[in-house]
């Protein structure tokens, strides 16, 4: 069997895997090659790589291992054509990704950006507006493992959380449940609002105008799911005319964000570049997903974890 990595994990995580599989032959490379995707059974990517073009050269392919959570930018239709299984990394995300949100929240609260600017100018002042995370609301769209776990570290904080998904069906960590139909009228309780939602139909533009109407004008909205949720213009004009209070920024409708677009220069908005998720673990969490999978697959079987349906985009 031939697995091909079109990233090379570190030697002190290679090595383990290789010498844990001598009956596998891994190929490692930073980048796709057509001649060694031809060639493998296996795939393991992140998932950014792959395209209706290099498709077609994976004659052998079975399996393709993301070690992401995303695949909207891989070739869906070809992959479900040629009957691929793919399966992701889903929930490695939730450590990184939780402890970044609320980094992001409690310095807000805790007014560390005004602190900054005003060491910068040398300026000691205590006209800060402090504020307190305890007793406050969340409502997290996308309460799966990553709203789940954040959802957890804010109860730990004395926060209500609301979980916001398709049905209203109970989620880990929260304290109530709504649906999207729903969601209009849940939206003036919260203090914080966190989208951690994937792409998809149903989730493209979900939040409009009246959604932002709908939220207290001091609340901190935070998308760190996928940019499609919200359309550029809508957002913008929700903080410019004090719809909202803070505006926390992963994910864009376009990546990378254009240096001339208004969300670099407006007031009360973070822009973080999709690196929430980043960490110095991030490979060796996937790699811990990828050999129980591995294993199962050598056996023949195919009831692997975090299998995908690409049909409905996760």
């Amino acid at each position: 069997m031939r697995i091909y990595f079109t990233f090379e994990p570190r030697p002190d995580l290679r090595e383990p895997l290789v010498a844990q599989f001598p009956q596998v032959d891994f190929i490692f490379e930073n980048g796709l090659s057509n001649d060694e995707l031809q060639k493998a059974d296996v795939l393991v990517t992140y998932g950014e790589d792959l395209n209706d073009e290099n498709i077609q050269y994976a004659t052998n392919l079975k399996w393709i291992f993301v070690a992401s959570a995303g695949i909207e930018k891989m070739p869906a239709q070809a992959i479900v054509e040629r009957g691929i299984l793919v399966s992701n990394v889903r929930g490695i995300h939730k450590t990184p990704m939780a402890e970044s949100m609320l980094a992001h929240i409690l310095a807000i609260k805790r007014a560390l950006p005004w602190m900054y600017e005003q060491q910068k100018k040398s300026e000691w002042s205590k006209k800060a507006k402090l504020t307190e995370l305890r007793d406050s609301t969340a409502l997290i769209l996308g309460p799966g493992a990553i709203g789940s776990e954040v959802g957890r570290l804010l109860q730990a904080f004395g926060v209500t959380t609301i979980g916001c998904n398709r049905s209203g069906k109970e989620a880990a960590y929260m304290n109530d449940m709504v649906s999207f139909d729903q969601l209009i009228e849940a939206l003036p309780k919260a203090d914080i609002v966190i989208s951690v939602l994937p792409k998809t139909a149903e989730t493209t533009h979900l939040l409009k105008e009246k959604h932002f109407k709908a939220m207290k004008n001091d609340a901190i909205f935070m998308n760190f799911g996928r940019g499609n949720l919200v359309e550029d213009n809508v957002l913008v004009h929700a903080i410019q005319s004090g719809e909202i209070g803070y505006a926390v920024l992963d994910v864009f409708e376009q990546e990378p964000l254009a240096t001339n677009h208004p969300l670099w220069t407006l007031p009360n908005v973070i822009v973080s570049p999709h690196i929430s998720s980043h960490s110095s673990r991030y490979v060796e969490r996937s790699l811990e997903i990828f050999k129980p999978s591995l294993e199962k697959w050598l056996r023949g079987e195919t009831d692997l974890e975090n299998v995908m349906d690409l049909s409905r985009g996760y």
